[in-house]
């Protein structure tokens, strides 16, 4: 049943066109991100990846830990294995599950390190300027010439493996680019004239950061996001594969990968499913992070 709205003249009127809500950037950004099939398909993806991982308990038929020995690298579908088992006879649909688990919990942790300090550096360069900008840039600059993973495996050749270390190893260096973007906003929003009309009336410079700048310069953060939890996602993957990520008996796609390698000419599952996994969700989260910024683009709003 249509509702009548009041039309320009007073009048009221069923036109479903002057009916329709008022536009506005998220509206008009989760329209056209729905239009685009590939970034809807790798969503789902992602949403199954997130729930595999959130019940994986669940899901997985086996602990990741439990192991025997006699069924040791089983073929998919011999005795009652799906994917068939690892060289100590662990059941390798259940290591996959889990290590959905592990991968996420990097990807996400990586990203909320690297907001918490990308975005309060780059919030304190774009809007003290000056030498702190100086500063502040010096240091981006320095962080960028050092390659991700070599400054991973040195930060954990001096503390160790595990799962903490490894999140803290990426994110101390996932912060750069959080940062580089979060001051360009700034800079480019911080001499717009509603930024001089709260100081005209005494806004205190923090709320004006917080309250003005920082949510205009949601967007671009939204997709620098998405895009590097696939990034922090592989740097785990080969720092697992290298022998310096992730220890036993937590489940790694990336260990799975580098273990597989002594059997790989004979049991080819062990290394073709982490490496299927590791593949799909890259794809994932970088189609969902190329939509996202399509959908987020201000030229592309009729």
């Amino acid at each position: 049943m249509s509702v009548a709205a009041p039309s320009a003249d007073g009048r009221a009127t069923t036109d479903p066109i002057a009916m329709r809500p008022p536009s506005n950037l998220w509206r008009d950004a989760a329209f056209r991100f729905s239009k685009n099939r590939l970034a809807m398909a790798a969503l789902f993806v992602v949403l199954a990846m997130v729930l595999t991982a959130l019940f994986a308990d669940l899901l997985a038929p086996q602990a990741y830990d439990f192991a025997r020995i006699a069924d040791s690298k089983l073929f998919p579908g011999e005795k009652g294995y799906p994917l068939g088992t690892d060289e100590v006879g662990r059941d390798l649909l259940s290591r996959l599950i889990y290590g959905a688990r592990i991968s996420l919990i990097v990807g996400f942790s990586v990203q909320a390190i690297a907001l918490i300090v990308g975005v309060a550096r780059g919030l304190l360069a774009g809007f003290a300027g000056g030498w702190v900008d100086f500063a502040i840039m010096r240091v981006i600059e320095v962080f960028t010439a050092i390659p991700q993973l070599l400054f991973a495996l040195f930060l954990i050749s001096m503390f160790g493996g595990g799962l903490f270390n490894v999140i803290l190893a990426i994110g101390l260096i996932g912060w750069v680019e959080i940062c580089r973007i979060t001051r360009a906003q700034l800079i480019s929003l911080r001499e717009k004239e509603f930024i001089e009309a709260a100081r005209a009336v005494g806004v205190p410079q923090l709320r004006i950061a917080l309250r003005h700048l920082l949510p205009n310069a949601l967007t671009p953060l939204i997709i620098a996001v998405t895009l590097g939890i696939p990034t922090a996602i592989f740097t785990e993957a080969g720092l697992s594969f290298l022998g310096l990520g992730i220890n036993d008996p937590l489940p790694s796609w990336g260990k799975m990968v580098g273990n597989s390698f002594a059997y790989i000419r004979v049991y080819w599952h062990l290394g073709l499913f982490p490496t299927l996994l590791i593949a799909t969700t890259m794809l994932s989260f970088s189609f969902v992070g190329d939509g996202l910024r399509d959908a987020l683009d201000p030229r592309l709003r009729k």
